[in-house]
């Protein structure tokens, strides 16, 4: 069962499939270059705003913050 000249040991299969799975997890993470944008930014043209409802500083924002100061 041991087979002291088998190459392939199950230490090895480990190793190897963390270091895949480390290296699959570094290029997931990775900034992906997008051809449209430094076409655009060279052109001049400002993207749209974003839609989404991101975070606005509306008045009663800005009152909150008053509120906060000490």
């Amino acid at each position: 069962m041991n087979d002291p000249k088998s190459k392939l040991s199950r230490r090895r299969v480990f190793a190897g499939a963390g270091t895949l799975g480390a290296l699959a997890a570094a290029a997931a993470v990775l900034p992906v270059a997008r051809e449209t944008e430094p076409a655009a930014a060279a052109a001049g043209v400002k993207p749209e705003p974003d839609k989404s409802g991101g975070y606005r500083l509306t008045a009663h924002v800005q009152r909150y913050y008053q509120t906060t100061k000490v």
